[in-house]
């Protein structure tokens, strides 16, 4: 695995070397006026700030004001009021604005991707994930509300005498609390349904990377949408979550399981709609017919994406024996060519991970995993040299279920292989734990492929592919299984589960009721007939 040290390059960056004896800005790795403007949009009163710094090399990056409970209270106030006209807005004024936050989001990209590098340490190509999946879904929503949100006209009861039709109402303000791992696209990409959908939003981005999720907000205030509709603080979740979910009319959370436990009570108690994104122990299959080329490629990116720390990567794969061997050739020596890097630039593989706290867990898992008999057949070692966070993509063979990382969720880049003989044997091993949120099938038979996934207790299965065909797949509904969440994103469901569901009917000519001087009993009598009338000629 190569190299590369930190370097700045381009967007909102201070060129230079870091002086600060003879410059007093130049410590930071963003212009503090930049930084100074984006926490401006944030509702925080209460006289304190955190410093956030650069997993990259930990410089410092700027000072993020902190929210009270009175500041969410204040923020769910103002986009309490700006909702009622948003409510109003025409579906195709609400279009027009997504379709210019997709062309902004495209103009600015250098600068976003430069600041989740920033506040992530990401590699560049992952980073350019989080633009162009923001743009895929301003833009599906866009063209797409008329589908999911306009009035329905469903079948009435009496054909022609019986009309009904179905709105989707919004459901007022959604609060959101997203993760670190995809600052700038996870902070935006459920509040773009939520407000094609008629509502107000108030998110609480990760205290990590609030920057980035600010810098969205920027950019939905430049493409039209009211300030006050979209409404940001910051925070420790254990200080001001709870004061989110106690005023929110629906709540977005991803996050661990432990955390979304907590969030679905919540709005149990209040009798809200939430939906939740939470972890997940991910397999991927590779049949004994798979192009191995293409699985030991795909491998890579699911494992080692975003350093691993992407809810949907892979930390299990299940090889048939067929060509076990020959795969773990070539997915090591793919992983050994890695280039990893704490730089801006274009060209590295993979980054650090996000802190100190994440680089002990990967640590842990992986030492445990030795120390009871697992062998490391590449990585397995922290790398202070390239930066403070640093941990090499492993590959560990012989995990048994009584290593930490055989059930338990790294969040990072290890990946344990299995051999299986049977492939019922695979789905079944697959299929164990608690988790359901994403899996993986390599093999060049799709119809043989597709009845696998089909077994596979996932949200999503992507066929020849790690993640992206799902995620990227904005008409397709995403979400987990089991204690990998509740609710999707994306597709019909992403987008309607913002909205009450309302049946307006309206009724002709006839009454529900015994009419023209008929009893009870002859008007029984008459709708047992109709319901006979209606099956025989194929109504539903």
């Amino acid at each position: 695995m190569s190299a590369q040290s930190p370097t700045p390059a381009g967007g909102p960056v201070v060129e230079g070397p870091f002086d600060p004896e003879h410059d007093p800005t130049a410590a930071y790795a963003l212009e503090p006026e930049y930084a100074d403007a984006l926490t401006r949009r944030l509702v925080a009163t209460s006289g304190r700030s955190v410093q956030v710094r650069s997993p990259l090399n930990d410089a410092p990056l700027g000072h993020v004001p902190q929210s009270t409970v009175a500041d969410v209270a204040t923020a769910f106030e103002r986009a309490r009021r700006a909702q009622v006209a948003w409510g109003r807005t025409p579906l195709a004024e609400r279009s027009a604005i997504l379709l210019r936050l997709h062309d902004l989001v495209l103009d600015h990209q250098d600068e976003i991707i430069d600041l989740i590098v920033w506040e992530s340490g990401k590699a560049r190509k992952h980073a350019f994930d989080e633009p162009l999946h923001v743009a895929l879904t301003a833009r599906y929503y866009a063209r797409t509300a008329k589908r999911h949100l306009g009035t329905e006209r469903k079948l009435g009861v009496v054909p022609g005498l019986t009309r009904v039709e179905v709105n989707h109402n919004p459901v007022g303000v959604v609060g959101i609390i997203s993760p670190w791992n995809y600052p700038f696209n996870l902070a935006l990409i459920d509040g773009i349904a939520a407000l094609m959908a008629g509502n107000g939003v108030v998110a609480k981005p990760d205290s990590q990377t609030m920057l980035s999720a600010l810098l969205g907000a920027r950019l939905l205030e430049q493409a039209g949408l009211p300030r006050d509709l979209w409404q940001v603080v910051a925070g420790p979740g254990a200080e001001i979550g709870g004061a989110i979910v106690e005023r929110a009319d629906y709540v977005c959370f991803t996050g661990s399981t432990a955390t979304g436990r907590a969030i679905a009570k919540g709005c149990a108690d209040r009798l809200i709609g939430c939906s939740l994104e939470l972890g997940g122990k991910n397999p991927l299959l590779v049949l004994r017919d798979a192009d191995l080329e293409k699985a030991a490629e795909g491998a890579v990116r699911a494992s080692f994406s975003n350093a691993g720390q992407l809810c949907v990567s892979m930390e299990r794969i299940f090889v048939a024996d067929q060509l076990y061997d020959r795969f773990v050739d070539r997915f090591v020596a793919r992983t050994q060519a890695l280039t990893l890097g704490a730089t801006l630039d274009w060209g590295n593989d993979m980054g650090p991970l996000i802190s100190q706290a994440q680089l002990d867990t990967v640590t842990a898992h992986v030492d445990d995993a030795v120390a009871k008999g697992a062998r490391v057949l590449v990585g397995g070692r922290a790398r202070p040299d390239l930066g403070p966070y640093f941990f090499e993509p492993t590959i560990l063979e012989g995990v048994s279920p009584d290593m930490t990382c055989f059930g338990k969720e790294t969040f990072g880049p290890v990946v344990s292989l299995y051999r299986f003989h049977d492939e019922a044997d695979a789905v079944a091993r697959a299929n164990a734990g608690e988790y359901g949120l994403n899996a993986s099938v390599y093999s060049q038979d799709g119809a043989r492929a597709r009845t696998i996934a089909r077994h596979l207790r996932c949200g999503t299965v992507n066929v020849n592919e790690a993640f992206a065909a799902t995620f990227a797949s904005i008409d397709a509904p995403m979400g987990g299984m089991r204690e990998s969440g509740a609710g999707r994103r994306q597709g019909a469901m992403g987008v309607r589960r913002f909205t009450e569901t309302q049946a307006v009917a309206t009724q002709r000519l006839i009454r529900f009721a015994p009419q023209y001087g008929m009893s009870d009993q002859m008007y029984a009598r008459v709708m047992n007939a109709n319901l006979r009338l209606m099956k025989k000629v194929g109504r539903a």
